[in-house]
């Protein structure tokens, strides 16, 4: 086992080359680790932004390159080593065990490994079959949708992902019909009101549902449904869900079942010296309460990567967390067409009371979500900026929630049109 760390002698190890990976690396250095930091990534490339993916990128709008990202001036020293895949970990020897069988040691730890798409267990030829999550999945969608005109699309799953994708190959000229099982698109996370808005969006662009429906089998040129109706698809793109990547972290003791359960400090499972970051992390709900859950958001990156940082530094030097309880207020947007949507807070838990704050659903709109009567989420949808705008007037409501005393600074919202596919500071 390694010397425990001291005054930043020593090494960190961050396991996951992504954007959750990055911050955590840029938020090391400033806690003040002037130690050795290692970055081992499974995919060949630097840390990039995943949301324009479905979107700008999948379009053609701006080249695949501008998404990629660059560490901040202060964690320009970071040893950066991709293409190398991480297969175990030894908590209590310190030590990881890379694919190709050589070990690293590490007297910190950061586990950044994100999420990989789920893929529907269902017979059939695998041809024609996508995911989309890295790079070079929009690198390959994106050439099969544009191979031709009016390519048959069949999208597998009207959640934020499909119907983003289904959005911008409408844009693209291709033929697209969305499946899903639930009776309308994004219900769960954002409630009947809009999802009868966003419905309607996408069928007024022309893609058509089959709702209330499940895939029974993939054949060559077509998707065959529960019900036996067979959809033509020249292609055909699964989006539904994702599953943390947490199989190198088996073999210690700890709770995998979602994600990586760490304590309200993001300590893994109370550990001083590994901690998680991104959506692999699964941590208490300090903010609008029950238990622990993953956030699978953009902004998550950058929150728990503050947070775990300064627990980690504190940890190695011998010292308990010089923070209050990691609490952040979450955002998170989705662009389909013409339209933004912005939402803070936890809609999904407020799906039962929803009311209309301002404006009116099919045009700009703020929709709020209230449990038990206060307000737990807000979100602005419509075609200009005046709903998110509008959103700001809400803010002070949710950051003063029932849980605000145990909350460290608020998370002000940041504009959608400021983290589209530049670098974010």
């Amino acid at each position: 086992m390694p010397d425990a760390a001291a005054g930043g002698h020593g090494r960190i190890v961050v396991v996951g080359a992504s954007l959750g990976g990055l911050r955590a690396v840029e938020q090391l250095r400033a806690a003040g680790w002037t130690g050795r930091v290692t970055v081992l990534g499974a995919e060949p490339h630097m840390p990039y932004n995943r949301p324009p993916l479905s979107k700008e990128a999948l379009a053609g709008a701006v080249p695949m390159a501008s998404l990629v990202l660059r560490p901040r001036a202060g964690a320009a020293d970071i040893e950066w080593r991709l293409g190398t895949a991480v297969s175990a970990a030894d908590l209590a020897d310190r030590t990881l065990t890379l694919a190709d069988g050589r070990t690293v040691a590490f007297d910190g730890l950061v586990a950044a490994t994100g999420l990989r798409p789920r893929r529907l267990d269902r017979p059939g030829p695998g041809e024609g079959r996508h995911v989309l999550r890295t790079l070079d999945d929009a690198v390959r969608l994106r050439t099969v949708l544009t191979r031709r005109a009016a390519v048959r699309l069949v999208v597998i799953g009207a959640g934020f992902l499909g119907c983003e994708v289904a959005a911008t190959a409408r844009q693209l000229g291709a033929d697209v019909t969305v499946v899903d099982p639930l009776p309308l698109p994004l219900v769960g996370s954002l409630g009947e009101l809009l999802a009868r808005a966003l419905l309607r969006l996408h069928r007024g662009h022309g893609v058509r549902f089959v709702l209330g429906r499940g895939v029974d089998r993939f054949e060559p040129g077509r998707v065959v449904l529960d019900d036996a109706t067979a959809l033509p698809a020249d292609v055909v793109v699964e989006a539904v869900g994702a599953r943390p990547n947490t199989e190198w972290l088996a073999g210690n003791g700890l709770d995998l079942s979602d994600g990586v359960l760490c304590d309200a400090h993001l300590r893994v499972e109370g550990l001083p010296y590994a901690v998680a970051v991104g959506d692999v992390a699964r941590f208490p709900d300090v903010r609008f309460g029950g238990g622990a859950r993953r956030v699978e958001h953009w902004s998550t990156a950058g929150h728990t990567a503050k947070t775990a940082a300064r627990t980690l530094v504190a940890g190695l030097a011998g010292e308990p967390p010089d923070q209050a309880p990691h609490a952040p207020l979450p955002t998170f947007w989705s662009d389909q067409y013409d339209h933004r949507l912005q939402a803070v807070g936890a809609p999904r838990l407020g799906t039962d009371d929803i009311r209309v704050l301002d404006g009116e659903p099919d045009r700009d709109a703020v929709i709020g979500y209230h449990r038990d009567g206060d307000l737990v989420g807000v979100v602005g949808f419509g075609r200009g900026r005046a709903a998110v705008a509008a959103l700001a007037r809400y803010l002070a409501r949710l950051e003063a929630g029932p849980a605000s005393a145990a909350m460290p600074g608020s998370t002000t919202l940041r504009p959608p049109s400021m983290v589209r596919t530049a670098p974010v500071t």
